[in-house]
């Protein structure tokens, strides 16, 4: 952990607001958002596995026997459930941050973090589990990635903090986390007060 990061005073600055990781698969939003809630010493839920275990089925098998629309709208509902309990940290599917309702929830109840890699990385993470990604089961997953990034990336930008995940390892990257979280916590603390100063003259 950088020594330059608070992580008593991120805590109490975000207050009862979760923390949302969202982005592509394979960019690390699970193991990263673990990572980060143990830092913070706060709950940590992968949306995926809640779908799982709600639907007693893996994804891929939900895929199978009800499909992708049946699957996005259990999905909402999951997210929708999670994000009403906070504080805490939750790592959202590929395609949950995609549903303009649930990007208004995340922004009432939750600052947004986009883990972003480059397609040749998230490839070979993705390589590793070969059956667990339901969309990329086409001639062409490299292809398919590659389109869905150009789909989703204008989406996740959105997202209020934006990380590079590619190259770096899995420490750093939850350090680069908690450095940009603390920073866009400052920011957002200064401006209040700004506005507070403001009202008062």
């Amino acid at each position: 952990m950088p020594e330059t990061t608070d992580v008593n005073a991120i805590r109490k600055t975000l207050g009862e607001r979760n923390l949302v990781f969202v982005g592509m698969m394979g960019c690390g939003k699970s193991a990263i958002g673990r990572m980060v809630a143990s830092a913070l010493k706060l709950p940590f839920a992968d949306s995926d596995v809640e779908i799982a275990t709600a639907a007693d089925l893996s994804i891929p098998e939900i895929f199978d026997k009800f499909g992708e629309d049946y699957f996005r709208k259990g999905e909402q509902r999951v997210v929708q459930r999670l994000l009403k309990d906070g504080p805490g940290v939750i790592s959202l599917g590929g395609g949950a941050f995609i549903p303009d309702a649930t990007r208004q929830t995340i922004r009432r109840n939750a600052i947004s973090i986009w883990l972003t890699a480059d397609a040749e990385m998230l490839m070979t993470r993705l390589k590793r589990r070969p059956n667990s990604r339901p969309l990329l089961k086409t001639a062409d997953p490299m292809a398919t990635l590659a389109d869905l990034m150009r789909e989703r990336d204008p989406v996740y930008r959105q997202a209020d903090i934006h990380v590079e995940s590619s190259n770096t390892s899995k420490h750093q990257t939850r350090d680069k986390v908690l450095e940009a979280l603390a920073r866009w916590l400052e920011a957002g603390s200064q401006s209040a007060g700004a506005l507070k100063q403001g009202s008062t003259g």
